[in-house]
This record gives structure tokens, C-alpha cells and sequence, in this order.
């Protein structure tokens, strides 16, 4: 079987989500995550941007060996020299030049001709060449651009030095048949297509992104650029995992392979979730909570009888443990470190040691620890937000004829206690207030949802938060069987994002 490069832009284009801000550590933890799920390619960023994504880049580019690490550039010679100069320590290195093509947004937005397009598309692609081997070009809003123009510009590039032409569906606009027709002319039109691979870069904004991109597989395209759990700009991007599994799955139909190691897939997505801020819907395919539950009763008799009644993909294949060791308060150290191990936690003996501390603390309050609860409780002990301020004591007083009361106490990075009260409208609002007048930073609170972890009234309650401030949005998550506490704890994770990227600028 032919084997497609898995490029994923989950650090590059799923962080450009509404929402979905990341720090260093955090950008690292994912990319070497990635790098143990098996991904040809992380686009680690886009070092013009900012200085926090050239920091970014360059780190992940000095850290990750295994992968291709690529960075992306728009045709402007400061941001290919940029780019070069952020991944130029990676053992295995790739720049990604795009330049709109389609009329719309070169008349609205570029306010250049097609000529002009051609000419720059050309001189950054051979500016990019000069530095690397490894060359990636984009003619952005490909799919609404007049296939003439795009094979005429493909053409072009990879005469200028590009090893990757991808076409993306940067507004999600195509459909399966016309995408690929516009595969196969690149195909049949472009003379010189033999020395470049064909990528694709499709966006979900119709639902379509995974079928585009399986379409675009099925007419030669050998690059499939994705992101884990779909995030990305407005409705996300093609979806890694999904794609994985369909060629997984369904090899019959594709004959292609790729160097994925799918067992990494469930605590690859976890985490993603985790740091992003941004919850797995339930009826995900692949890594929803529903993916592989069975409630009516001629499922549950099926899978009884033979699982490949109703299920086409087994649980374990990406990841998701099979046994079921019961975890409660009379449970061991040794008995929590090999259930960790079996939902892929590999802890060191100072991260074991909290996260067993903080297991018997849940265990005293729980009857039974499911994995579900661990794998919230090892995302909580185990953030690596920087804190200014440590959240120390909550007391709330509330009630139906009373007014909603709050204490909280913090700790400072240098060890200050800072204590204060306030009133609200409800118990968390007075919460919010009360740490607002210590820690003292304008912020406006744009979203708030709350979700148990498990069933049962004793299930952990995890609360995930969007704050406001000077333009910027920050993502705050908090856990714990006390939604209070947990309102608290999301309260201040989005506070210590925003405080640290303030301490940069």
C-alpha cells in the first residue's frame, strides 16, 4: 500500500481557534505528543506572527527529532527569513509559503493581478529554496480559484524549487466531486506535477473536510493536512483522526496507509482538550464519549453476542484501555501508576507522588476513581500554566433568602497570602468578584459551561471558562466535586494565562 504523509497543523491553525491560546510548555507537550503518535509532519507554527510563535517554533525545532518541522510564511521576505531563522536547528526542516490566489480575495484584499501573484508566489518559493530542500507552497482559497490559474501556478513554484504543492479549501466552500475534479486536472494539467507531492488542506465549514480530503486521497494526493480533534479557524479543520481511521478501517476501499501509531489517538485528543480549553463533543466520531457506547437494546445484544455486530473499530485500537481494574480509596500507589500506564499517563516519581495525593483526597469522596475522573484529575495536578496566583481557599454562603457570600484566599509566586470577601448575585459570581479585587485585572467573563466528568451525584465536575481582555481571549478549566471549587480553580487558570502572556510583552 502507498503511504500517506499525515501533516498536521494542530499547533499552527487549530490554535488560531477562537479561544485557544497556548503557552510554551504547553505548544511543546503537544508536539512531542505528536511525535509519539507518529506524525510525518508538525506545523509548529507561524514565527512572523508573534514572538511568543517564533519562541515557540524554534523550541519545538531543537526538541522534536523525529518529525518534519514546518513553519509557515506568507510570501513577504522578512516572513521566510523569519521562518528560517525559527526552525533551522530542526533535524528535519520545512518551510510553507501561501499567497492567495482565488479573485476574490486578490481583488478585495490583495488588490494585485494574477501576474503579480505569480511573480511573488515564485521569488518566495526560490527565496525559501535557497535556505532548505524542503519546500511547501499553498495557493490560498484554491477551490475558489479558476483551476487554469491553479495549475498555472503550481507549475510555477515547483519549477521555483517547492517539493509540496497543497491545495486548500481555506474557506471550506468545496464539495467531494468538484474537489476532485480539481485534483485529477492538477494531475492531467500540470507537466512537471511528478516532482512534487500533492497536499490537502481542507476546512470543515460545511462538514465537509474529512470527505474532501479522503476524496482528494483517492485522486493521488499523498499529504493530508489535519488537526486533532478538528480544531482550527470558525468550524475547524479535517479532522486527524477521523481520516486515520477511515484508512484504517476502510482499506478495502482506499489501499493506503499511513505511519500513525492509532493507539496514541485517545490520550493524543485528551490532551489536546485539555490544553485548548475545548471539550470533545460526546457524539465525536473516534474520540467521543459516545464513539463506543451502546444503549439500545439490540446494539447491547449484538455487541454481546460479537462486538463487529455494531462496532466497526475496536476501542483499544486507539487507545482506549480494556480492562477494568476498579480504582477506590483502599487502592494502592502501585494499582493507580499501572492504571495511568494502561491510559497512557507515563508519570515521573515526583508527578505520581501529587497525582496520588490527589487521588485518595477524590477516593475519600468518591465510592469509585473511573478513568474518566483520572484522566481529569492527572490534566489538573499536571497543568503547566505558570501561576501567579495560587488559588489556596474558597468559602461561599448562599441560599434562597440570603445573600451569595464569598472568601477567597491566593498565594502569590512569592509566597504573599492575599485574602478578601465579596457579595454577588450567586455564589460563583461572588467568587469572581472576590478575586477579582485582588488580583485587579480588567477582564470581561465571555463564556461559561460546567459538565459532570461521570455519572452520579458524587461525579467530578469540570468547568471551562472564556475571559476577555484588551482583545485577546483566554481559556481557564477547573475540577473538582465541588463546582464551586471548580468554578474557582477555571477562574484562575484563565487569569494565570493572561498574566503570563502580559509578563511577556
Amino acid at each position: 500500500m502507498e503511504r500517506v504523509i499525515i501533516f498536521d497543523t494542530t499547533l499552527r491553525d487549530g490554535e488560531q481557534a477562537p479561544g485557544a491560546t497556548l503557552n510554551l510548555d504547553e505548544k511543546l507537550e503537544i508536539a512531542r505528543q505528536l511525535e509519539k503518535l507518529g506524525v510525518d509532519v508538525i506545523e509548529a507554527g507561524f514565527p512572523i506572527a508573534s514572538s511568543g510563535d517564533f519562541e515557540a517554533v524554534c523550541l519545538i525545532a531543537k526538541e522534536v527529532r523525529k518529525p518534519i518541522i514546518c513553519a509557515l510564511a506568507h510570501a513577504n521576505a522578512e516572513a521566510v527569513d523569519r521562518a528560517w531563522e525559527a526552525i533551522k536547528e530542526a533535524k528535519r526542516a520545512r518551510i510553507h509559503v501561501f499567497l492567495s490566489s482565488s479573485d476574490i480575495h486578490l481583488t478585495y484584499q490583495l488588490k494585485m493581478g494574477q501576474a503579480e501573484i505569480l511573480e511573488l508566489a515564485c521569488e518566495m518559493v526560490a527565496r525559501a529554496k535557497k535556505c532548505l530542500e524542503d519546500v511547501e507552497f499553498s495557493p490560498m482559497d484554491a477551490t475558489r480559484t479558476t483551476p487554469q490559474f491553479i495549475y498555472q501556478i503550481i507549475e510555477a513554484v515547483i519549477e521555483a524549487g517547492a517539493t509540496t504543492v497543497n491545495i486548500p479549501d481555506t474557506v471550506g466552500y468545496t464539495t467531494p466531486e468538484e474537489f476532485s475534479r480539481l485534483i485529477r486536472g492538477i494531475f492531467e494539467h500540470v507537466p512537471n506535477i511528478h516532482k512534487a507531492v500533492v497536499s490537502v488542506h481542507c476546512h470543515d465549514d460545511l462538514g465537509l473536510a474529512v470527505a474532501n480530503s479522503l476524496t482528494a486521497l483517492a485522486c493521488g494526493a499523498r499529504q493530508v493536512e489535519c488537526t486533532i480533534n478538528g480544531i482550527g479557524e470558525r468550524a475547524g479543520n479535517a479532522s486527524l483522526e477521523e481520516i486515520v481511521m477511515a484508512l484504517r478501517t476502510r482499506k478495502d476501499s482506499f489501499d493506503l496507509t499511513t505511519s500513525i501509531d492509532t493507539a496514541q489517538i485517545y490520550k493524543t485528543s485528551r490532551l489536546v482538550s485539555e490544553l485548548t480549553g475545548f471539550s470533545i463533543p460526546p457524539n465525536k466520531a473516534i474520540v467521543g464519549a459516545n464513539a463506543f457506547r451502546h444503549e439500545a437494546g439490540i446494539h447491547q445484544d449484538g455487541i454481546i453476542k460479537e462486538p463487529i455486530t455494531y462496532e466497526i473499530m475496536d476501542a483499544r485500537s486507539i487507545g482506549l484501555p480494556s480492562s477494568a481494574l476498579v480504582l477506590g480509596k483502599h487502592s494502592g500507589r502501585h494499582a493507580l501508576k499501572a492504571r495511568l500506564e494502561e491510559l497512557g499517563y507515563t508519570l515521573s516519581e515526583e508527578d505520581l507522588d501529587r497525582a496520588f495525593s490527589a487521588f485518595k483526597a477524590l477516593a475519600d469522596k468518591k465510592k469509585e476513581v473511573t478513568d474518566r475522573d483520572l484522566e481529569s484529575l492527572v490534566a489538573e495536578e499536571m497543568r503547566t500554566i505558570s501561576e501567579a496566583y495560587h488559588l489556596e481557599q474558597v468559602q461561599v454562603s448562599c441560599g434562597d433568602r440570603s445573600v451569595p457570600t464569598a472568601a477567597v484566599r491566593l498565594i502569590t509566586s512569592d509566597g504573599e497570602v492575599l485574602a478578601d470577601a465579596a457579595l454577588g448575585t450567586g455564589p460563583v459570581d461572588a467568587v469572581y468578584r472576590a478575586i477579582n479585587r485582588l488580583v485587579g485585572v480588567p477582564n470581561v467573563l465571555t463564556e461559561f459551561s460546567v459538565k459532570a466528568i461521570t455519572e452520579g451525584i458524587d461525579a467530578i465536575g469540570e468547568v471551562t471558562i472564556r475571559i476577555e481582555s484588551e482583545g485577546r481571549v483566554y481559556t481557564g478549566r477547573g475540577a473538582a466535586t465541588d463546582i464551586i471549587v471548580a468554578s474557582a480553580k477555571a477562574y484562575m487558570n484563565a487569569l494565570n494565562r493572561l498574566l503570563a502572556v502580559k509578563g511577556k510583552e
